[in-house]
């Protein structure tokens, strides 16, 4: 994804959300420590409960965010993985639950989404309602996202 298009994307989350309280790098930024590679839209480590939203050199836009994610027998799948699509008022049929701004990032199901940060899920990345709204309205349909253990 484009530079500029993320930089679009965090300032219309921002203007959904009627802030600027978004942590934004200066363009001159250094790639930052995470785990993931520079190819990476989205970062998950799932060892640090964190994640980040990320320019194309690798340097982070927005985050740390600390988030919870699949619990034992419903483990988040490590791996690279692409945006597949997005709901902003979607609803689990299979558990019966709402998953409030969706970006669904594999086949089977998983995606970032709002959603407690003291319980885990059955597969997904939990968000606070502030950052699942700005990881909405920033990643898109074939953004990479990395989900290291």
């Amino acid at each position: 994804m484009g530079k500029l298009r993320k930089m679009l994307g965090v300032a219309a989350g921002s203007a959904a959300l009627g802030t600027t309280a978004l942590l934004a790098l200066p363009a001159t930024a250094q790639a930052a420590p995470t785990p993931c590679s520079a190819n990476a839209d989205a970062c998950i480590d799932l060892s640090a409960n964190t994640s980040w939203l990320m320019d194309d050199n690798g340097a982070v836009i927005y985050g740390g965010v600390p988030i919870t994610s699949g619990k034992p027998g419903y483990e988040t799948p490590p791996g690279t993985f692409q945006v597949t699509y997005k709901d902003i008022d979607h609803w689990s049929q299979a558990y019966d639950a709402p998953m409030p701004y969706s970006v669904f990032f594999t086949t089977s199901g998983i995606a970032f989404h709002e959603g407690s940060l003291t319980q885990q899920s059955h597969g997904c990345i939990h968000l606070s309602p502030e950052a699942a709204k700005t990881y909405y309205y920033t990643l898109n349909p074939g953004d990479v996202v990395e989900v290291v253990s």
